[in-house]
């Protein structure tokens, strides 16, 4: 079944609104086409009518910060199929979608937090994300 997980975040003079639909289902049929494996038996589905690279990165790097924990509560493997994602009336900024993939899978899965937030520095006016113990997303680099 498709939920939607709604991510906010406001700022002083905006914010940041993501509204992500997914489900979660087993690999029993094997895995689908066009789904990118995260870790182990972690995949993602992305939405059949596609999506900016971007997204779809932090999508799957929103998955990959708690794959380690899905991976202890689901050692036969799971599917996370995105149907969509959307930015209502927002600032966009395509490193939430990672908090919002966070957030569906902290209210779908009983997981220990991550550790990824989101503020705003006033002084730069802009949004800062921080990814709990990952220092640099999309490197191989420990850390």
């Amino acid at each position: 079944m498709t939920e939607v997980f709604k991510f906010r975040f406001r700022g002083p003079a905006g914010g940041i609104a993501v509204n992500l639909r997914a489900e979660a289902t087993t690999l029993e049929g094997g895995i689908p086409p066009h789904s990118m494996q995260i870790y182990k038996n972690i995949w993602l589905g992305l939405p059949e009518s596609g999506m900016h690279w971007k997204d779809a990165a932090w999508l799957a790097f929103g998955v990959s910060i708690n794959a380690h924990a899905l991976s202890k509560i689901l050692p036969d493997g799971i599917l996370i199929r995105t149907s969509s994602l959307d930015y209502p009336l927002s600032d966009y900024q395509s490193e939430a979608a990672a908090l919002a993939m966070d957030g569906w899978l902290h209210e779908r899965f009983d997981i220990e937090s991550s550790g990824a937030t989101v503020t705003h520095e006033i002084s730069e006016d802009q949004f800062t994300f921080t990814w709990g113990e990952t220092t640099q997303p999309f490197s191989d680099a420990p850390g």
